[in-house]
């Protein structure tokens, strides 16, 4: 039996009618595999003599049309352990793969790549059917109907130090409360996110797990990683220890896939990490709020992130000026507004004492009935869709 599997067996499952594609530049490799896969007739089999060298093009090579994919590693390892990487990335098929190698540290790269399966040449009698009924039984729950992915929200910082995993905090919280929905808030404000002390929360595993193990990352796995906060709020913390981050974009992309897949609401804090830039956090459809204040250095990056990164006029670029201070801010409205090159969406009180409370007790500001908690609450509901918050009338009066 592979190495690889933790699923049922072959007399436990029965073998459907499968697309397979057998992918392998050397005719006579391919032959083998076809000969293995005579012992399951009626699946439908198509051979690849070679792959795409960039794998962002295995999707369209691809596409969905086949169950299962089956690679010959030893022609060109590193090339073929790539397509399996894009194949699971992207999930586009169950992934197997053969080789003249039973190397450990060669299985270990397979299994990191996302193959389900690994076959040593020669073929042993049987091997091949009980695989591909694993794959079955694979396809079965993987075209389970799902939910409409969810809404995937990015806070990011025009520099350090302006606040933004405090308000990506308390905005998850009042988004989880106000729209009673599924949300998670991601610390990928690696390596040093501070999400989990704001929260009061203690993590066993961290956002680093999640992107280490991405090849065979699912809801179900993801759901393990996860911590639940007393607001509903579902947490994926950064580490608890300072450790060297060095994940891919695939990486974060396939996280960031498979939670919008399972939650309503997904908020990031990105902090200031701009070279985050190429992933699903700078998608058209990610609503992003860029967090600045008013101060020479912040204005200036944000015109700068704002000319480079955003489209112009992006409906969903919000422009979110923490520790607003009306009146005494020393620059003017209308120089804040034309460095921003456009109005600021949202305006987030300046409250010190309220913040360090809350820094201090892990109580989220939006517990409060305060100025600054009802900014949140009603940059919140706006997140999702809800109605704003009336305001307060000042004083009593018979009149209005």
């Amino acid at each position: 039996m592979s190495p690889f599997s933790q699923i049922p067996d072959a007399d436990a499952v029965g073998v459907g009618p499968l697309s397979i594609a057998v992918i392998s530049p050397d005719e006579r490799r391919r032959s083998v595999a076809m000969k293995a896969l005579s012992e399951c007739p009626g699946n439908q089999i198509q051979e690849f003599v070679s792959c795409p060298s960039d794998p962002d093009d295995v999707p369209r090579m691809l596409g969905h049309n086949f169950d299962v994919v089956i690679v010959d590693l030893d022609t060109n390892p590193e090339g073929m352990l790539n397509l399996v990487e894009a194949i699971s990335i992207h999930g586009l098929a169950t992934a197997m793969v053969y080789s003249a190698s039973i190397d450990p540290q060669v299985l270990l790269r397979c299994m990191r790549a996302g193959a389900r399966e690994f076959f040593n040449l020669p073929f042993t009698p049987g091997a091949m059917s009980e695989a591909l009924a694993r794959a079955s039984s694979i396809r079965s729950t993987d075209r389970t109907p799902t939910k409409t992915d969810g809404k995937l929200i990015a806070f990011i910082s025009a520099k350090g130090g302006l606040g933004v995993t405090t308000l990506a905090c308390n905005c998850a919280v009042a988004l989880a409360q106000e729209s009673e929905k599924k949300t998670l808030l991601i610390d990928l404000n690696l390596p040093l996110g501070d999400a989990a002390i704001d929260l009061g929360i203690k993590a066993r595993y961290s956002t680093l797990n999640a992107l280490e193990n991405f090849s065979r990352l699912d809801t179900s796995f993801l759901s393990t990683m996860l911590v639940k906060h007393s607001s509903e709020l579902f947490v994926l913390a950064a580490p608890s220890e300072l450790v060297t981050v060095q994940v891919s974009d695939n990486a974060i992309n396939k996280l960031l896939e498979v939670a919008t897949q399972d939650f309503d609401y997904v908020v990031v804090d990105a902090g200031s990490r701009i070279e985050l830039q190429h992933t699903h956090l700078f998608d058209d459809s990610t609503y992003i709020y860029l967090v600045t204040q008013v101060g020479i250095p912040a204005l200036r990056n944000s015109n700068r992130l704002i000319a480079k990164l955003f489209a112009a006029g992006n409906p969903r670029l919000s422009i979110v000026i923490n520790r607003y201070d009306h009146g005494n801010q020393g620059i003017k409205d209308e120089d804040i507004e034309k460095a921003l090159t456009r109005p600021a969406d949202w305006k987030i009180p300046n409250n010190y004492a309220a913040v360090r409370q809350m820094q201090n007790s892990a109580v989220p500001l939006t517990e409060e009935d305060t100025e600054i908690a009802r900014a949140i609450r009603q940059m919140a509901r706006d997140m999702g869709g809800l109605p704003a918050i009336p305001k307060k009338r000042k004083g009593f009066g018979f009149f209005r």
